[in-house]
């Protein structure tokens, strides 16, 4: 492709892209074999969790179960953030950079 001095000399690819389907050829058996077993995993957790939260509705929950809960969603909000944070300032400041570099030449032995 040839720059001609033009913005749009960059975009002359962007309407085809790879992989593109014409208009009205539906979805292929390999991603109907892909979502049917996604939806009835989805629904059978659904299932699961509305049978569970009804068994478990007449038991009442004492207080300390309730402090308990809720220091462990902020415990573990605060841990999941805070490596998110590291992730991001180590990222950015350049510690998951490579660290060694092999400046050796290639072996060239045949062997």
């Amino acid at each position: 492709m040839a720059d001609n001095g033009t913005p749009d000399a960059y975009l002359t690819g962007v309407d085809s892209p790879i992989g593109k389907k014409p208009a009205g050829t539906g979805i292929s058996w390999g991603t109907v074999a892909l979502i049917a077993p996604m939806l009835a995993i989805l629904v059978a957790a659904g299932w699961l969790a509305a049978r569970t939260w009804l068994a478990a509705a007449a038991a009442p929950m004492p207080a300390s179960a309730y402090i308990a809960l809720a220091l462990g969603v902020v415990f573990s909000l605060l841990i999941g953030c805070g490596l998110m944070a590291l992730l991001f300032y180590s990222s950015r400041h350049g510690y998951d950079d490579n660290t060694f570099v092999d400046t050796r030449p290639p072996d060239r032995d045949p062997d």
